[in-house]
C-alpha cells in the first residue's frame, strides 16, 4: 500500500515538480488557460457550510483537506508504531485539553492547502525540519526515521480512505508529503 516506494515515489515527485514548474513559469495568466490545481481537485474555492462550525462557510477544498488531516490524526493516535512522537498531544487530549489538537489540525490543514495550490491561505508554522526536531519543537518526542515516515504515509492513506478520497487524489496528496521527506526524516 505504500505508494511512496520505488517507482511510484519517483513518478510522483517528478509529476509534482512538473506541476510546480509549470505553475511558476506561467507569467501571463491573461492569455493562458487557468490550470486546475490539486486544491481545485479537492473541492476548490466553492463555499460550503462548515459542519464543525454551524453557520460558518468554508472553502470546499479546505474542508476536504481538513477532513483528511483530522481523520489521519486519529489514525495516528491509535497507531502504536508512531503515536509516541505525539506524547505531549496525547496527554493533553486525554486530560481534556484539545487546544494542541486544534492547533495541529489547523497547521496541517494550512500546510496542505498551500501545498496543493490554494490561493487564500498561508502556512505560518515551523519549517518541516524544525517541526520534526525535538530540539526546536518540544511537542515532538523524537527524531523521525525512514520507517516512521513510511508509517505516517500508511496512516495518511488510511485517513484519506476513511473520508472517501480517491486513490488518484491520495497519490497526489502523497506527493506533497513525499516532497518533504528529506526535511522530516532526520535520523
Amino acid at each position: 500500500m505504500l505508494f511512496f516506494k520505488s517507482r511510484h515515489l519517483a513518478i510522483g515527485v517528478v509529476c509534482l515538480g512538473l506541476l510546480l514548474t509549470v505553475g511558476a513559469c506561467s507569467k501571463d495568466h491573461s492569455s493562458a488557460p487557468v490550470q486546475a490545481t490539486l486544491y481545485d481537485s479537492l473541492g476548490g474555492t466553492a463555499m460550503v457550510q462548515d459542519p464543525a462550525n454551524p453557520g460558518t462557510m468554508i472553502e470546499k477544498g479546505r474542508l476536504g483537506i481538513r477532513s483528511v488531516v483530522d481523520s489521519t490524526i486519529f489514525v495516528i493516535a491509535a497507531d502504536t508504531a508512531i503515536n509516541g512522537f505525539f506524547s505531549v498531544l496525547l496527554k493533553e487530549v486525554t486530560s481534556g485539553n484539545t487546544s494542541g489538537l486544534m492547533a495541529l489540525s489547523k497547521n496541517l490543514t494550512d500546510f496542505f492547502c498551500v501545498g496543493t495550490g490554494a490561493k487564500d491561505f498561508s502556512y505560518t508554522g515551523k519549517n518541516m525540519h524544525d517541526a520534526h526536531n525535538p530540539s526546536t519543537n518540544p511537542r515532538i518526542s523524537m527524531l523521525v526515521g525512514d520507517d516512521d515516515f513510511n508509517e505516517f504515509v500508511t496512516d495518511l492513506v488510511k485517513g484519506a480512505k476513511q473520508v472517501g478520497l480517491s486513490d488518484q487524489l491520495i497519490a497526489q496528496v502523497g506527493n506533497v508529503v513525499a516532497a518533504q521527506k528529506a526535511q522530516v526524516v532526520q535520523k
